[in-house]
């Protein structure tokens, strides 16, 4: 990165030999300075800036310099130090030449930006600091300088000023229709992390997961869900659903664990499409538990059978149909579509939804559910109509917002 600084830097300082014989025509430059000066021009064309140097220190040590000579040796210096590596020296000779005002706006702002770029590369982060806010201040529009600014604030430890920046950058490449850089949204996530700031951390969390959906993002996201303090246990199930629509279902125990859970909640057809998984995918069946496997897969599959049949005869419709509190129908339907009998379970859920739920929690339960039952029905449009109007404080406006994250990423075929 700051590399190229460098090498704009060069372009920008070298002074050819007649640039210094223009030069004399309209300032006075006496031989004892140019004569040394052109010797050094002629040593960078030879890409030999040490050498170069030994000249421009003759031109140098010439007494009474005037202001004009004084600018152009230290012109000629730093970029003789920058081809020469040696970054102090280089550093000292742009200043001198940007405090001279006698640059063009445009050779000023390139070398604004190899003193911010030098600096950074030094460690010196204030000054790499000062030097890039400056350099957009006087009109620099580099995006690379954005990120030397950025990392230099977060490097300095001024971890609000880092996302403020950063925040900016995304917001702007947002308001553009543009997804913003991975690593931008990193260093925002990171710097909120560093400011013990959780709200925010998690709400950048949300960003990656829904401009860049990875496995890890996702883990973390819904592990810091999960984690806090009003999120509700009864929505262990919908946590585990997520972890396996996201690929984060993490080892043979936490598949043991949602085909127990899906059990319990009525669902046998949803643990048996889990266990099936976990053997597929080599998580299940090996190893001293092996046994403890097998023998919950036997269990699902006789439950999911008895409860196909169940569901073939229709001998819970009735009494769901004729309970008044919809929950009934709501959790029929569910089975239902875990059953993948999508149409005839969605329309349940929705007609128990329509009855009403006493409960003050399973109204956002039952329509968390049905958002879910969407999804997995392949419906994603109708899913993400209902996701955002999940609300409460103990869990399920959470797993609402994530689902809905989830519900916009590909998906090629119905959920399990």
């Amino acid at each position: 990165m700051n590399n190229s600084f460098a090498r704009r830097a060069l372009v920008a300082l070298v002074i050819s030999a007649g640039a210094i014989a223009h030069a004399q025509e309209k300032e006075t430059i006496r031989p004892e300075v140019g004569k040394p000066l052109q010797a050094a021009q002629e040593l960078l064309k030879a890409h030999k800036p040490k050498e170069a140097l030994g000249e421009i220190t003759k031109a140098d040590a010439v007494a009474n310099k005037t202001a004009f000579e004084s600018y152009l040796v230290e012109r000629m210096r730093a970029s003789a130090a920058a081809g020469a590596g040696d970054v102090p020296l280089a550093i000292k000779a742009f200043e001198a030449v940007i405090a001279s005002g006698r640059l063009a706006p445009a050779e000023s702002l390139t070398m604004m930006q190899a003193l911010a770029g030098s600096y950074y590369r030094d460690k010196d982060y204030a000054r790499a600091i000062a030097w890039s806010a400056r350099y957009f201040k006087e009109g620099g529009t580099d995006p690379q300088l954005r990120l030397v600014l950025i990392h230099s604030y977060y490097l300095n430890g001024d971890y609000d000023a880092a996302a403020q920046e950063a925040l900016a950058d995304i917001q702007a490449d947002e308001k553009a229709g543009k997804a913003p850089p991975e690593d931008r949204l990193q260093l925002l996530a990171n710097a909120y992390l560093k400011q013990n700031d959780p709200n925010r951390y998690a709400w950048s969390l949300e960003k990656l997961v829904a401009y860049y959906p990875k496995k890890e993002y996702w883990a973390d996201l819904i592990t810091r869900t999960q984690k806090k303090m009003t999120f509700a246990e009864r929505l262990a199930l919908d946590v585990l659903r997520l972890r396996l629509a996201t690929d984060n279902l993490d080892g043979p125990e936490e598949y043991m664990e949602m085909a127990q859970l899906a059990l319990t909640a009525g669902y046998p057809s949803e643990a048996k499409k889990v266990i099936e998984q976990g053997y597929a995918n080599g998580t299940l069946g090996k190893g001293v538990a092996a046994d403890r496997h097998k023998r919950m897969r036997d269990l699902v599959d006789k439950q999911a059978a008895d409860d196909r049949k169940s569901l073939a005869k229709g001998e819970s419709d009735a009494a769901a149909l004729a309970d008044k509190d919809g929950v009934a129908l709501v959790n029929l339907g569910f089975a239902y579509v875990t059953d993948g009998q999508f149409d005839k379970g969605l329309a349940l859920m929705e007609r128990g939804i329509a009855r009403g739920i006493k409960d003050e929690n399973r109204p956002q339960d039952a329509k968390l559910h049905l958002g879910v039952a969407y999804f997995m029905a392949g419906r994603k449009d109708k899913a993400l109509e209902i996701f955002p109007t999940v609300t409460g404080i103990h869990g399920a406006a959470d797993m609402g917002r994530l689902w809905a994250l989830r519900a916009r990423q590909p998906q090629e075929r119905p959920a399990a």
